[in-house]
């Protein structure tokens, strides 16, 4: 029996079940509580924001959007977070689930690292990101109340060092291919025209936020 929190629980269907247990099977502990953790923060964003999306493709792209952190799941020349879609999608297709949907799942997971644009996107695709970036860097953090953040956490808790935890996490699955890595070409731009401009640090950012651990 899934906690139900605000309303909000993991859909008691087949499908959800099996995706719980290919990933409780195949992630870190650390991993699959974050991810779990993501799917109800994010589904908790859903209903601040009044928003309609499918449960179970929201628990499809929160519970699989870090498994290209995987060896057994990561490529060696995919970005982590392609590594991560395509793993969903072959799981989804497996489950006869509709190609709209699957590809929506894709999209969900391949861009949950991209801020500023999956928030203008279906909501599935912003809602993964919603919860990614309230867990991982708290940005979020009051527009939830005491009462969800506590519950989310007491079902699915948080490492003492979550913050290290998930930065060491992150290292582990993309120090075998850099150049996966390439990001924002803006900010390169920026830094190579604007000697006062200083980059945005995802580290920093999630040592800084509102979290313990």
């Amino acid at each position: 029996m899934t906690p139900l929190i605000e309303g909000i629980a993991v859909p008691d269907s087949q499908l959800c079940r099996d995706i719980t247990e290919f990933v409780r099977d195949t992630e870190t502990p650390l991993l699959f509580h974050h991810s779990s953790r993501v799917f109800y923060f994010g589904a908790l964003a859903g209903k601040h924001r009044g928003l309609q999306f499918d449960p179970e493709l929201l628990y499809a792209g929160a519970m699989f959007h870090d498994l290209g952190l995987m060896p057994a799941h990561s490529s060696r020349t995919e970005r982590f977070e392609v590594d991560g879609a395509n793993a969903a999608r072959d799981f989804l297709r497996s489950r006869n689930i509709a190609p709209v949907d699957v590809d929506t799942v894709w999209t969900a997971i391949a861009l949950h690292t991209t801020p500023g644009i999956p928030q203008h996107m279906h909501p599935v695709v912003a809602l993964v990101t919603a919860g990614v970036e309230m867990d991982v860097l708290g940005l979020t953090y009051k527009e939830y109340s005491d009462h969800e953040r506590d519950a989310v956490v007491h079902a699915h808790p948080r490492t003492a060092h979550f913050k290290e935890d998930i930065i060491q996490a992150f290292y582990d699955g993309i120090k075998h291919k850099p150049e996966t890595t390439f990001g924002n070409v803006k900010a390169d731009v920026l830094a190579d025209k604007d000697p006062h401009f200083k980059r945005g640090n995802f580290c920093s950012v999630i040592r800084c936020s509102h979290w313990h651990g």
